[in-house]
C-alpha cells in the first residue's frame, strides 16, 4: 500500500494533542482520526482508538509491522512540520540524546 495523501485537518498549540490527521492509502482507502501526539521524547502518531467496556483504549485500526508504522509516521509527521510552518509557528525541534 502506498500513501497517496495525508491531510492535516487541525492543529493545536497547546495540549499533548498536536494535530489531527487522516491519510489516504492507494487513492480508495481513508484512515481518519490519527493524531499526532507531544510525547515526553518525542513527536509521535497514535492510531484512532475507542475506549473499551473495562477503560482501556484500543486501536481501532493500527499497521502490523513496524516497517509499515514508521512509514506511516514518518510521513505524517513530515506533513505536520510542514503544515506547522504554513501556520507561522515554529515546528518543534528535537534533539537526539546520545
Amino acid at each position: 500500500m502506498n500513501i497517496t495523501d495525508i491531510k492535516i485537518r487541525k492543529l493545536f498549540s497547546e495540549g499533548k494533542v498536536r494535530a489531527i490527521v487522516s491519510i489516504i492509502f492507494d487513492g480508495e482507502f481513508a484512515v481518519h482520526d490519527l493524531k499526532v501526539i507531544e510525547g515526553v521524547e518525542r513527536l509521535f502518531v497514535a492510531m484512532p482508538n475507542r475506549r473499551s467496556e473495562d477503560g482501556r483504549f484500543q486501536d481501532i485500526v493500527h499497521p502490523i509491522s513496524s516497517e509499515a508504522r514508521n512509514q506511516i509516521e514518518s510521513a505524517i509527521l513530515e506533513k505536520y512540520e510542514e503544515a506547522v510552518a504554513q501556520a507561522g509557528a515554529e515546528p518543534r525541534v528535537e534533539t537526539l540524546n546520545g
